[in-house]
């Protein structure tokens, strides 16, 4: 297999943001001029002396960094940061979200996401400052994700779990179980409305995303297969972006195994060909929502997600 260096700068940057090292900061620690280490991240042939010294430092194994294999990735900066330089070179990506591919969620949906994300952190961080600027680093690659998408216009096959939306639109968007009463009906209404966005995307869908709704149990776990320039690439991930999210628990997988993304495109295939689409899948998410409604979460009068700034309740 021909080593790509380029592939390993790419991973070498991932890595260095999931441990929070400046590029000073590891030059400082393998013994090279920081110059040296924007070269090795923009794919300069490097050494091997150096790239044992680089997979100490920031506790990876050779094979992970040189890519060989699968890729393991115990920290969510670290592996957002790797799914967004996939995407940059994706013609293509077919995924099974819970409950919705952030990519597809609204401009608004961001402010709420970093409330979610400080008060989940809150419970195993006591440290307000270290979660907001955990926070921080990973939602500005997250909007460097949803940008370059955007832009290039992705084409994109979203799978979405009928069971995963009702739990989401039945806690809103939350972070923690112990929020105030007003905090939590504000946060359910937010759901809401994203999902009502959601019926419309599905009746009338932007040019490249096609969504479906599946009735099955839900996975457990966010696996997304990518068809780009050089191959086809597979993520698996516990990290989420939805409801209680997850970002500090878990590991994800990167491979270009054949035999993985055989896989898993059979699997979302799979449930492609028995998705709900167009209306008879905006259908599903109506019921949904009236029965929600009917359970005490009351319907959305007038909710806009403009993007403004939120203020933190807890």
């Amino acid at each position: 297999m021909a080593i790509r260096f380029d592939e390993i700068g790419r991973r070498l940057r991932a890595y260095r943001l999931g441990k929070n090292l400046t590029a000073s900061e590891v030059a400082d620690r393998i013994g090279v001029s920081r110059a040296a280490v924007y070269r090795l991240e923009k794919g300069e042939l490097v050494k091997i002396d150096t790239l044992e010294k680089l997979s100490a430092l920031l506790d990876v194994s050779l094979p992970s960094l040189l890519g060989v294999g699968v890729e393991y990735y115990n920290n969510s900066i670290a592996f957002f940061e790797r799914l967004r330089q996939i995407e940059e070179s994706a013609v293509h990506m077919l995924g099974n979200f819970s409950p919705v591919s952030f990519l597809l969620m609204s401009d608004g949906y961001v402010d709420y996401l970093r409330l979610m994300l400080i008060e989940a952190l809150s419970q195993v961080q006591p440290e307000p400052e270290s979660a907001s600027d955990m926070v921080d680093r990973l939602l500005d690659i997250l909007r460097e994700r949803r940008a370059s998408v955007a832009k290039r216009r992705t084409p994109i096959v979203s799978i979405i779990n009928m069971h995963d939306v009702e739990r989401f639109l039945r806690f809103g968007l939350v972070g923690r179980f112990d929020l105030p009463p007003d905090v939590v009906h504000e946060r359910r209404q937010a759901a809401r409305a994203e999902f009502e966005r959601f019926i419309a995307l599905l009746t009338r869908p932007p040019l490249g995303t096609q969504v479906g709704i599946v009735e099955d149990a839900p996975s457990a776990q966010t696996f997304l297969v990518f068809d780009t320039y050089d191959g086809s690439v597979v993520t698996l991930s516990p990290y989420r972006l939805g409801d209680h999210p997850n970002i500090t628990s878990g590991i994800a997988m990167v491979t270009s195994a054949p035999e993985a993304v055989r896989l898993f495109k059979g699997t979302i295939v799979e449930q492609w060909d028995r998705a709900h689409k167009g209306e008879s899948g905006a259908r599903i998410l109506r019921a949904i929502l009236d029965r929600v409604d009917g359970n005490g979460v009351l319907p959305l009068r007038s909710v806009a997600l403009t993007g403004r700034r939120l203020e933190s309740k807890i």
